[in-house]
């Protein structure tokens, strides 16, 4: 990790910094006496050791697929999944076998700066053993710097410009939508970069089978005009109040109105705690339904007549699905989103009187799933990791 990684292992707490710490040398040293794959034609024989880390929700069913490919391709994957916003309960839920390393410290700057210290030394204990040959995530912190001391490279894989890493944090190669690189940010060096065509849900709604029972799981009756609704992460550093203001008046609206019924989908126990505390007469009428277990958040969307999103993927996977959706996101936009409003496949709320004018109460006429491009997205995806791969391999560079 070089001296970046002997400052950074040094300012974690004094237990997990000693593990770190005497576990350097003979990671390196393992990792260079071990023998090493071959380039082929095809790829890589005999495949590497690969750590993909599971921080949220929507990192589940966007690696789902990757990983499936990835094993075919011969690679070992071993998968962390941080316990919070339900992340391990969904992995459970789609079968991923992982193993739970940390949880989430809460929304204030000096909790969230502890629990980056302090997972981020689980996950490098968990990687001096496992010793991976690369890192795979969709904007884990934690990963990056476990993977920082040890000297694994981090392929991150983003599709939102605006989220700010510092430099002893950053990955060696980010992966982003067309949209994002157009857009003119984030600059990089371009041997560092990799696009791939859509949006990064088109790598798994391709996967995605409607299944009905759903509508009987949740007590939805046919004739309902069902409203998923997800509520702004509050404890994310991005978030925007009157994201909560807009989310609110929503939820009045829905609620006066005939035949609506609302899935409200809490991000944690704490959030849903916070909302039957300050509105319990929401709960009292019926109307609004709370998912008692995981379920299945692409079904769910394709159930529902629309959906409203404090958030980005579950907005993404909406439009990606040709179902109406709505974003009370008050946060900088990114230029997907930019790009999705464009092509009116997205409506951005940005006050009281959008609620009200903009969303349409009523039912889903269309009921079929778009015409998809989106596979795309996943071959661009694995190509530009096999390249990575086979090129990393033939330089013997892999720490």
């Amino acid at each position: 990790a070089g001296t970046h990684g002997d400052a950074l292992w040094s300012a974690l707490p004094r237990e997990i910094s000693r593990f770190v710490a005497t576990g350097l040398a003979e990671s390196h040293a393992v990792s260079s006496a071990k023998a090493w794959p071959r380039r082929t034609e095809h790829g890589v024989d005999g495949g590497i050791k690969i750590w993909i880390d599971l921080e949220n929700t929507p990192h589940i069913p966007f690696f789902g697929p990757i990983v499936r490919e990835l094993r075919k391709r011969g690679h070992r994957v071993v998968i962390t999944a941080r316990d919070g916003y339900q992340t391990c309960e969904l992995a459970e839920f789609h079968g991923m076998h992982f193993q739970r390393i940390g949880r989430h410290y809460g929304k204030r700057l000096i909790s969230k700066a502890m629990g980056l210290l302090v997972r981020g030394g689980q996950l490098a204990l968990f990687a001096r053993h496992e010793k991976p040959r690369l890192a795979i995530n969709l904007g884990s912190r934690t990963q990056n710097l476990a993977a920082r001391l040890l000297g694994i490279p981090v392929a991150e894989i983003m599709d939102y410009e605006h989220t700010v890493e510092p430099a002893w944090l950053e990955s060696r190669w980010y992966f982003m939508p067309e949209a994002v690189h157009q857009s003119g940010t984030p600059a990089g060096e371009s041997d560092r970069i990799r696009t791939y065509r859509g949006l990064k849900e088109d790598v798994y709604v391709p996967d995605f089978t409607p299944d009905a029972s759903i509508r009987n799981q949740l007590r939805l009756d046919l004739a309902d005009i069902v409203v998923t609704v997800r509520p702004s992460a509050t404890e994310a550093h991005y978030h925007n109040p009157e994201s909560e203001a807009l989310f609110v008046r929503l939820m009045e609206r829905a609620l006066a109105t005939p035949k609506v019924r609302i899935v409200l989908l809490p991000r944690n126990a704490r959030q849903d705690a916070s909302l039957r505390n300050q509105h319990p007469e929401w709960f009292q009428s019926g109307k609004v339904v709370v998912p008692s277990q995981v379920v299945d958040g692409l079904n769910l969307i394709w159930h529902s007549d629309l959906v409203v999103s404090g958030g980005g993927t579950m907005n993404r996977e909406a439009a990606a699905m040709g179902v109406p959706v709505y974003s009370i996101f008050r946060g900088r936009l990114g230029a997907v989103d930019r790009k999705l409003c464009e092509e009116s496949r997205l409506v951005l709320i940005e006050t009281a009187e959008d609620v009200d004018r903009k969303i349409r109460l009523e039912p889903r006429q269309a009921r079929d799933l778009p015409p998809s491009s989106s596979s795309h997205a996943l071959t661009d995806i694995l190509t530009q990791l096999d390249e990575i791969i086979a090129s990393e391999v033939a330089k013997n560079s892999f720490s």
